[in-house]
């Protein structure tokens, strides 16, 4: 788990070693243990480092092979390189490492652009070729590792964030429409291509990018997600069975590869504590978990403290449990939205950062829950789109999702920013692709490959990034999730969402974590605003930036302030905060360039 950044000029120049440095400077704190930068021609490499495999100097980078005319940076953990390594060496390569840096070089060397088809993990890596004067760019199937660009005629830029990406100078950073319009009705998820800034892309999951001198560029989408039942029926038993063995081979992979201690973020929710459960079923011995809770509203309590506790006891973990006050929210509030690669409004993006800081105090490493709901049917909003009996795909999905129809959207932006329903065009066409046999399914693969990537998973990764902690997240192991998306829907929505995993835990985890009411990372104070949060959110609004900047119509967020309480979404976030938390982030990031 690393930083990565890097330039390709094509416009004949040579990139500027100081930009390079301004790029990885921004990434320090995603790479505290080492840094690099390489520079040949029209190309230059940055990287941070956290090690966590082979911590030899061996492994740094940028890696380069001058032989093979090959320089990589790369950040993420390739679960499966012990396998490819072995198989390379059979082909005859030879390597200086143990890591799984050299295995991507070696893979490349070997199979080309297709070496991605091979890796199983999380990842987003660059790779100059310098025989065929060629920049390949690639993202792992889920999109759990981050990459953006930015493409002028004079060069090529990627990094980690975007935040390094405006360090280098140079980057349109007017607001995109199109991404403004996902922000406000989709959860603040903005799908790739597009960002919030004009001048940054990001690469979508599951896609590579090559880039010539000449500015030609080609991009493929490698993996695609079938939602279909298999060829031979299964029965529920045998279901239960396959997952379970596809669920403990995910969790196991992600503890055995690493060369340091590995924890678990316990909520004391059906899906971290089964990551416990089965670590201890497979005699996984001083597990360390990690819990975290905040102060009670009157509407919703602030932990989840007597369900963490009873797995930890259950199992005799080493458990580490903080509690936090609202001051100490309030007043870190700006530090977690500089950890923000882009605006996200989900509640527990601070809460997120506030645990990592103090996990990352403990271990390097953590398992996290993240991806179980939307690969399992987890969320309440799923049977009341299915149980939807009128309207096309499209519509089943937005009355139970969209944050704000699009009526109520250009009641919120500024005229200049309205346009067409971009958010509706688009799930209405993911919806429709091809490979799903019902509703259900075709709902479950959109959220898992796309909804999910710039929602949850960016903001774990963001969040624990940003304290120097790698989180992993076996629930979005692809080849759990190719298998899980051609299970039943039935044997997912039954038992209140998430039914195969309340059966595989039956016996392993207390029935009371088991038949509790689903609850959500919860930070209460973020979701009733009143009292400090809401001056706090007030000042933000009422700021010069702010109205110079003229995003919002003023009336539509004066009636936000007048009544938070009465303005939640669809899925209960609060709509203050939406437009509180994007103003912030555009005051504490384009502002100050």
């Amino acid at each position: 788990m690393c930083g990565i950044a890097g330039e390709l000029r094509l416009d004949g120049q040579r990139p500027d070693p100081a930009s390079i440095d301004r790029m990885t400077a921004t990434l320090a704190r995603r790479g505290p243990d080492a840094q690099g930068r390489w520079c040949d021609g029209p190309v230059g490499f940055g990287h941070r480092r956290l090690a966590i495999i082979d911590l030899s100097p061996r492994s740094a980078q940028p890696m380069v092979d001058a032989a093979l005319g090959l320089a990589l940076v790369f950040n993420g953990t390739i679960y499966n390189y012990p396998a490819l390594r072995a198989e390379l060496i059979a082909k005859g390569h030879l390597f200086h490492s143990d890591g799984d840096t050299e295995v991507i070089l070696r893979a490349y060397a070997e199979w080309g652009e297709a070496c991605v088809e091979r890796l199983h993990g999380m990842f987003a890596f660059a790779i100059w070729d310098r025989r065929v004067g060629k920049l390949f760019l690639a993202r792992d199937r889920l999109g759990i590792k981050p990459l953006y660009y930015s493409h002028t005629e004079g060069h090529l830029r990627f990094a980690s964030t975007p935040q390094a990406l405006l360090a280098a100078g140079g980057v349109d950073t007017a607001i995109d429409p199109v991404a403004l319009h996902h922000q406000f009705t989709l959860h603040a998820v903005v799908p790739a291509p597009h960002t919030l800034l004009a001048g940054v892309r990001k690469l979508a999951p599951a896609t590579t990018l090559s880039f010539d001198l000449a500015g030609r560029v080609t991009e493929r989408r490698y993996w695609r997600l079938a939602a279909q039942r298999p060829a031979r029926a299964m029965d529920a038993q045998e279901w239960q069975a396959a997952i379970h063995d596809a669920l403990c081979a995910a969790v196991q992979k992600r503890l055995t590869v690493a060369d340091v201690k590995v924890g678990v973020l316990l909520s004391g929710g059906l899906d971290s504590s089964l990551l416990v459960g089965l670590l201890a079923e497979h005699g996984v011995g001083d597990l360390m978990t990690f819990s975290v809770g905040f102060e009670d509203q009157p509407e919703e309590r602030g932990h989840e403290f007597e369900y963490s506790d009873a797995v930890a006891a259950h199992f005799g973990t080493r458990h580490h449990q903080f509690s936090i006050p609202n001051h100490d929210v309030l007043g870190r509030l700006p530090e977690a939205v500089d950890a923000m690669a882009e605006p996200m409004v989900g509640q527990d993006a601070v809460a997120f950062y506030l645990l990592a800081e103090q996990v990352s105090k403990t271990v390097k490493v953590v398992q996290s829950g993240q991806g179980a709901d939307e690969v399992f049917g987890g969320y309440f909003w799923y049977e009341r789109m299915r149980a939807e009996a009128e309207g096309l795909p499209v519509d089943r999905f937005r009355r139970h999702y969209f944050d704000r129809d699009h009526a109520e959207y250009l009641a919120t932006v500024d005229p200049r920013y309205h346009g067409a329903d971009h958010t509706a065009a688009l799930v209405a066409g993911r919806l429709a692709e091809p490979l799903a046999d019902e509703f259900i399914d075709q709902v479950l693969r959109m959220d898992v490959t796309m909804l999910i990537t710039d929602d949850p998973v960016k903001r774990v990764d963001n969040m624990t990034m940003a304290w120097g902690l790698e989180a992993r997240v076996p629930f979005l192991d692809h080849e759990l999730v190719e298998l899980a998306a051609q299970m039943p829907p039935e044997l997912k929505l039954a038992s209140g969402g998430k039914h195969i995993l309340k059966q595989i835990s039956r016996g392993l985890l207390p029935d009371a974590v088991i038949d509790r009411k689903k609850g959500y990372f919860p930070m209460p104070a973020l979701k009733y605003v009143r009292g400090d949060f809401l001056a706090f959110m007030h000042d933000i609004l009422d700021a010069r930036a702010c109205r110079e900047r003229g995003l919002f119509r003023r009336d539509y967020v004066d009636k936000l302030l007048a009544e938070p309480e009465r303005h939640h979404t669809r899925i209960q976030g609060s709509k203050l905060w939406h437009l509180a938390l994007l103003e912030l982030w555009l005051q504490r990031n384009v502002d100050v360039v």
